[in-house]
């Protein structure tokens, strides 16, 4: 039989334990999350057994996985952005929710994917995958929220470490602006090429009518924020349109101030204007670039026609859901030993822990000779362990008093 180390069996749980406090920490596992309205980021799950192939896609909270799914067939969907609960609602032909009986019909702001029957990627394929002898990691996108294999990506995922967030090929096309970002931001950033040979081209997005008004209303200025622009060093600092306004007004001369003071900076057009490089693939990005992102009134706007004005609230992100789960179960994580020893008295206090001190004395004398020895420790050298130290306890217990100032 494999043999493994106490240390490694501990270390192996600790990390599980760790990773289930991530995912699920986040979320409330006694109440269904359906009157809370579309909950930002929560942890879902989708029942086969009640919703199957074929029929109408429906998710289901934590706490409703528990209590009213708990012998059923689950798909884990991880986290999904703004959904609510539809555990019992109409399209649970047979199922009423047993912790919120009273919801309703549907809940029309959900959105859902081929995730809700287990089928992810392009592939559309189950996860952990049967026939897929290829070991691949899956990876999730941050726009569409489907999950990815590493190798249907149209390009070689980084090592995990070096970067935070990825968005697939089919929302880059959809979210076209950040192509624009990508040669500043992406890991690895989409370096130019001096031809159009190779597997990308260069772009030049074409300017409105609109916007070439507005370009040729700024030229006067446009020497002027070029230099200020490269002084300021921009993408090292999170987008904030006003604050970036105010510091290039107030170095600008009087009648030029004036001439600007109706329009608001924008990054991306100014990233826009020079050609960038775009490709068929899914792009990789690091830790806080959300933050780079343009935040003027007109990028606002297309993001909302868009539909991704998560894009720019970096607490939307998986990893602030995690460190937010983390952190509310480690508040909430109790020491039993200690909350038993506050329930006692002095005298009882002083008694556990010398027995506690016993305990690990004995045990570790007595585990150190098989460690010397080399041998397995087995489920019967265990118990015989308690038993023996069971014995002596009794033993001692009769002869043993406590004195207290």
């Amino acid at each position: 039989e494999p043999v493994v180390s106490l240390a490694e069996v501990l270390a192996e749980n600790e990390e599980l334990e760790k990773e289930a406090r991530a995912v699920l920490g986040g979320s409330d596992h006694e109440r269904c999350s359906y009157s809370q309205g579309a909950v930002k980021r929560q942890a879902l799950y989708a029942c086969s057994t009640c919703t199957p192939p074929g029929g109408e896609p429906a998710g289901i909270c934590l706490a409703c996985s528990y209590e009213c799914h708990g012998t059923h067939r689950l798909f884990e969907l991880y986290t999904k952005r703004n959904f609510r609960c539809d555990c019992g609602n109409s399209k649970f032909k047979n199922l009423q929710c047993k912790l919120l009986p009273e919801k309703g019909k549907v809940n029309s702001g959900n959105k859902y994917n081929d995730n809700f029957y287990g089928l992810y990627c392009t592939c559309k394929r189950p996860y952990p995958d049967p026939e897929d002898e290829i070991p691949d990691e899956m990876i999730q996108c941050i726009v569409c929220e489907d999950w990815f294999h590493g190798r249907h990506l149209g390009a070689v995922p980084p090592e995990s470490g070096d970067f935070h967030e990825m968005v697939c090929q089919a929302c880059m096309n959809h979210c076209h602006f950040l192509w624009a970002y990508a040669s500043q931001l992406a890991v690895p950033p989409l370096t130019r090429v001096n031809s159009l040979e190779g597997e990308g081209v260069f772009l030049k997005v074409k300017e409105s009518e609109e916007q070439k008004k507005e370009i040729k209303k700024e030229s006067g200025v446009e020497h002027q924020e070029m230099k200020e622009e490269k002084q300021m060093e921009q993408f090292n600092e999170p987008s904030t349109s006003s604050g970036y306004c105010c510091k290039f007004l107030q170095k600008l001369p009087v009648e030029t101030a004036k001439t600007t003071s109706g329009s608001s900076f924008c990054k991306l057009k100014e990233l826009q204007s020079k050609p960038f490089l775009k490709k068929d693939t899914a792009t990789f990005w690091p830790l806080n670039w959300r933050s780079k992102l343009c935040t003027c009134e007109e990028c606002l706007k297309m993001y909302s026609e868009l539909e991704v004005q998560f894009l720019t609230d970096e607490c939307d992100t998986v990893l602030a859901y995690e460190n937010k789960g983390t952190s509310d179960q480690e508040t909430e994580r109790r020491d039993p030993l200690m909350d038993t020893l506050n329930s006692m008295n002095r005298v009882q206090q002083v008694e556990l822990i010398c027995e506690y001190n016993d305990l690990k004395t004995e045990l570790t004398d007595y585990l150190r000779r098989f460690a010397d020895e080399g041998t397995v420790v087995k489920r019967e050298d265990i118990q015989h362990f308690f038993e023996e130290f069971q014995s002596r306890k009794r033993q001692r217990t009769n002869r043993m008093q406590y004195y207290c100032s």
